[in-house]
């Protein structure tokens, strides 16, 4: 082969994507995959079947609850997680084959095996069951994602302490579950087994749920629905370890010097995710990697070497497919000599429970910490027609502007279709819409999103239907 104009490392939301964008500018571009299949993660592991797991449970939940709808004898029907983990593994499948089929039809060589860079600059070596095979480029991309964090003092063991992917192939259902950590993992796949009965008991360390990201008044919100629906809380309580118990095995915590005990046949641990620079040959190519292990990049994601750049979840910040995709289509940008940005202050968060948690930008607790002063919308579903009508009433839509110029600094939400309705968020404060500009923009009734609207217009006090 040829000299390649970029070989791509990693074949996950940002790899692939990456990879597609240099074919679509005119690159020849290989594509490294050390999986059989490609799609990273998310795609195989993370996202997608996490998404599948939950729409299955939820149609559940509603068959279940249906009574009132018309659903008669709702409350005796049963569930097969079989048949669910089937569905899962098709929807993997068809999105596997899909990704597979785009970059094939764009001209990109799939090269799978284990990729590492080279003492020698623009040279990735490629292990494999086939043997080694060296690929000679003017342009290398890392993106080779992140790992589960294990805790030290619990390590897996596929059966009783258990990471998400093992929470997402689990054949039957707990009777006990504890999750360790209240991120979007932990109570995504904690509302998948409680809707099918497990008793979820989630411990925290921090005092709210859904980390840094939110506010502490939609992590109230949010907390008390998910009560409602039978997942218990321990916040403040720092893990310790496992025991053996008279019903088998309990997780062990403290809090405030007092020992606590939580007896579970399933122990999902769900405490973060790290970088995945080992087996990358970074020690002796030279590569800098920062306290964390991420590789450190510049403005343009260069690294220390040349003709080397890194995105994802193996650099600094929020591991997010949908910034790795932004830093993808960026990266290839710039490598072939275009103008490639990504504005980080504008991405996107969501946790895919009911109701959804979702935000973007500035929080307001941020705002204030920093001396900002602003103006805060808010909007409470209660008083939404579509959301009475389908039975959708808890949460608020919160948006956060400048005092002084009304613009929109960040939006937060707690709602049935959350993930949905952040995305005009998103567009409208990419353009540096002000909160009247959206509380100008016509809305189609009845719909949840006119909750947004309403927000922005809470924010002058002009409400239409709140007080």
């Amino acid at each position: 082969m040829s000299q390649l104009d970029l070989v791509v490392i990693g074949s996950g939301p940002g790899g692939y994507v990456a990879a597609i964008k240099a074919a679509q500018l005119g690159l020849k571009v290989a594509l490294v995959e050390k999986d059989p299949v490609l799609g990273g993660t998310c795609l195989n592991v993370g996202c997608i079947p996490s998404k599948a797991l939950l729409h299955s449970t939820e149609v559940f939940h509603q068959v279940s609850h249906g009574k009132k709808h018309g659903l008669v004898g709702g409350e005796k029907v049963t569930f097969d997680v079989g048949a669910m983990m089937t569905n899962k593994d098709k929807v993997v499948a068809q999105l596997n084959q899909g990704v597979k089929f785009l970059v094939s039809k764009r001209g990109i060589e799939i090269v799978q095996g284990l990729g590492r860079l080279d003492k020698q600059a623009g040279k990735v070596l490629v292990r494999s069951t086939a043997g080694e095979r060296t690929l000679e480029t003017k342009n290398i991309i890392i993106a080779t994602g992140s790992s589960i964090v294990e805790l030290p003092f619990m390590k897996f063991d596929g059966e009783t302490i258990i990471s998400s992917d093992h929470g997402i192939a689990l054949k039957g259902v707990p009777e006990k579950m504890v999750v360790v950590g209240s991120g979007a993992i932990g109570l995504e796949l904690g509302s998948v087994w409680a809707r099918l009965g497990s008793q979820v008991t989630v411990v925290e360390m921090l005092p709210s749920i859904g980390g840094p990201a939110y506010d502490a008044d939609v992590a109230k919100v949010a907390q008390q629905a998910f009560e409602k629906q039978g997942i218990k809380f321990e916040l403040g309580a720092k893990v310790t370890g496992v025991k053996k118990s008279a019903g088998g095995m309990a997780l062990t915590a403290e809090r405030d010097g007092k020992p606590l005990e939580f007896p579970a046949d399933k122990i999902l641990v769900a405490v973060g995710r790290k970088a995945n620079t080992q087996g990358l040959g970074a020690a002796e190519a030279g590569l800098k990697l920062d306290e964390r292990g991420r590789v450190v990049i510049d403005d343009h994601f260069r690294t220390n070497l040349p003709g080397v750049y890194a995105i994802g979840d193996v650099v600094a910040g929020p591991m997010l497919a949908h910034k790795a995709e932004e830093e993808g289509v960026a990266a290839a940008e710039i490598i072939a000599g275009k103008a490639g940005h990504v504005n980080y202050n504008i991405i996107p968060g969501v946790i895919y429970t009911d109701p959804e948690i979702a935000g973007v930008g500035m929080l307001e607790s941020e705002a204030k910490a920093k001396n900002i002063e602003v103006k805060v919308g808010k909007f409470q579903l209660a008083g939404n027609g579509r959301a009475i009508a389908t039975d959708a009433t808890t949460g608020f839509v919160k948006v956060i502007a400048d005092a002084k110029t009304d613009k929109v600094l960040g939006v937060q939400i707690v709602s049935r279709g959350g993930s949905e309705m952040i995305a005009a968020a998103c567009a409208h404060m990419e353009y540096g819409a002000s909160a009247e500009d959206i509380a100008r923009t016509c809305f189609a009734h009845p719909t949840i999103s006119e909750s947004f609207k309403e927000a922005a217009m809470a924010v002058s006090k002009s409400s239409i239907h709140s007080l």
